[in-house]
């Protein structure tokens, strides 16, 4: 815990319209890296359109560290095969974090962040209030890929004792 910012649950919820790698369609599953921190979905069988909804977190010691998303089709007998990546950018997040903003109505828009040719955001995202905590929705298009795209939900854990940003 010592020098932790704090911890960043990424909902992975699910591809669209991801590529194919095998004859007829892929076995994806996605990895999300920062520094030397590795996390993994589970794999979905035959699905270019798959639903994991699953949460990983990440523990923030610096802000300055890319968060990484690369999808992955599952191979038994050979390497797996690359299905493109995206990289997270959660500083819009963070800075909505420090503002330490509480007891919002729920829906309430912080934040909108916009597509750039710098992040991998398919659309407008939107930092909100969701039940006492503030979330932010995203869909992420992937890289190095013909098709792809990737829906995340981030939330920051506030660390006990109220640590962190």
């Amino acid at each position: 815990m010592e020098g932790m910012l704090g911890l960043l649950k990424i909902r992975v919820k699910k591809g669209i319209n991801l590529a194919r790698r095998d004859s007829r369609s892929s076995d994806p599953f996605v990895v999300i890296t920062m520094g030397l921190h590795k996390l993994k979905t589970r794999t979905v069988e035959d699905n270019c359109n798959p639903e994991w909804n699953e949460e990983l977190t990440l523990a923030i010691k610096n802000l300055n560290e890319p968060v990484n998303l690369t999808v992955y089709d599952k191979d038994t007998f050979t390497s797996h095969d690359k299905m493109g990546d995206a990289q997270i950018d959660i500083l819009p997040f963070v800075e909505v974090h420090k503002l330490g903003l509480q007891e919002l109505p729920d829906g309430t828009v912080i934040k909108t962040v916009l597509p750039t040719k710098d992040n991998c955001l398919a659309e407008e995202s939107k930092i909100v209030s969701k039940d006492g905590k503030i979330v932010q929705d995203m869909i992420l298009v992937l890289r190095n890929v013909e098709c792809g795209e990737v829906e995340i939900q981030l939330e920051w854990i506030v660390l006990p004792g109220g640590r962190g940003l």
